[in-house]
């Protein structure tokens, strides 16, 4: 664990170092924010530099490359997932920023993007685990199912990449829920590396610090008021890193606990998509995703950061207290 921490403190100082140049190239590119029509009560933020996912995506990069140079196959997996995933994400960012419009890639280009990564990801974990291992919560005890490995990675992929892009609708509610989730994920892979072997587990808990320190520095320029904005660089990034985390440490189904409120984001869009169509027009939710209803209601977005956060911990606890 002491070596983790250490990660983590050079993650942070990393990216540190790194910020003011992303956030000044950012600017200069003119790679600014626009705001939906329908989200009013943001166009404040209208013009604030997006794409600064990058200030956690490229210490990232460079130290994985460092430390983990030469490193294992699932861990390789897990990291070219995550950038795939960001450079979609970029792809989608600079598409609104030329466009100046808030409409990127078309919601199919998404999806295909998303699930041609997802496929490669499932097809090579099903070849590296093909008893399909998968821990099942509070019971400390694993499944094999086989063949369903394989579409059940490609769903938590494309799952997990939208819930993130869904959750970041306010300043430093994706990054501090992500935050949470990676400090969690890599107490639960230590904890449960002690009674069943964990592939690679040393290496995802250094992923997890390294995205920790990033994260927890991001948040330094993106709690309200946000100086920069992750965009889908940065949420799409994080997605693929909690998916293939949790994945390939057999924390699959864990995901929907520890990661309850990005659960939370998808499931309540959904929700209200598929009543606004049932109904012709009627909503369950004054808006979704949930944390747009909450600012609906009234909320600022600190209280819902810290809502979001305080949940999320509260769920790691849990989880983590019924493995000891």
């Amino acid at each position: 664990m002491k070596i983790v921490l250490v990660y983590f403190l050079i993650s942070f100082g990393a990216a540190l170092v790194f910020a003011p140049f992303v956030i000044w190239i950012l600017k200069q590119l003119k790679a600014k924010q626009e705001i939906l029509h329908y989200v009013e009560w943001h166009k404040t933020k209208k013009g604030t530099p997006t794409m600064g996912g990058w200030i956690f995506i490229l210490p990232f990069a460079a130290l994985a490359g460092f430390v983990l140079s030469g490193g294992t196959p699932l861990a390789n997996i897990a990291l070219l997932a995550a950038f795939a995933y960001a450079i979609l994400g970029s792809l989608d960012d600079f598409i609104k920023i030329r466009g100046k419009k808030n409409l990127g890639l078309r919601a199919y280009q998404k999806i295909i993007g998303q699930g041609g990564i997802a496929i490669l990801v499932g097809v090579f974990y099903f070849l590296a685990n093909r008893d399909g291992r998968i821990l099942i919560p509070f019971a400390n005890t694993s499944v094999d199912i086989g063949f369903w490995i394989l579409p059940l990675t490609i769903l938590v992929l494309i799952a997990t990449t939208n819930s993130v892009n869904l959750t970041d609708g306010v300043d430093g509610l994706a990054a501090s829920v992500s935050l949470v989730y990676f400090i969690f994920a890599a107490i639960i892979i230590a904890l449960v590396s002690k009674f069943m072997p964990v592939p690679e587990h040393k290496t995802f808990m250094t992923i997890c610090a390294l995205a920790c320190g990033g994260l927890l520095c991001f948040l330094l320029f993106n709690t309200n008021r946000a100086r920069v904005f992750m965009g889908d660089t940065g949420s799409l990034f994080l997605g693929g890193l909690i998916a293939t985390v949790s994945m390939f440490t057999f924390l699959g189904f864990y995901l929907l606990i520890l990661g309850i409120m990005f659960v939370i984001s998808a499931a309540s869009d959904i929700i209200q998509v598929a009543y606004f169509k049932m109904t012709k027009g009627k909503r369950v939710f004054l808006m979704a995703p949930f944390h747009h209803h909450l600012e609906k209601k009234g909320w600022a977005e600190a209280k819902i950061v810290f809502l979001y956060t305080a949940i999320t911990v509260l769920a790691g606890v849990v989880c983590v207290v019924t493995l000891l």
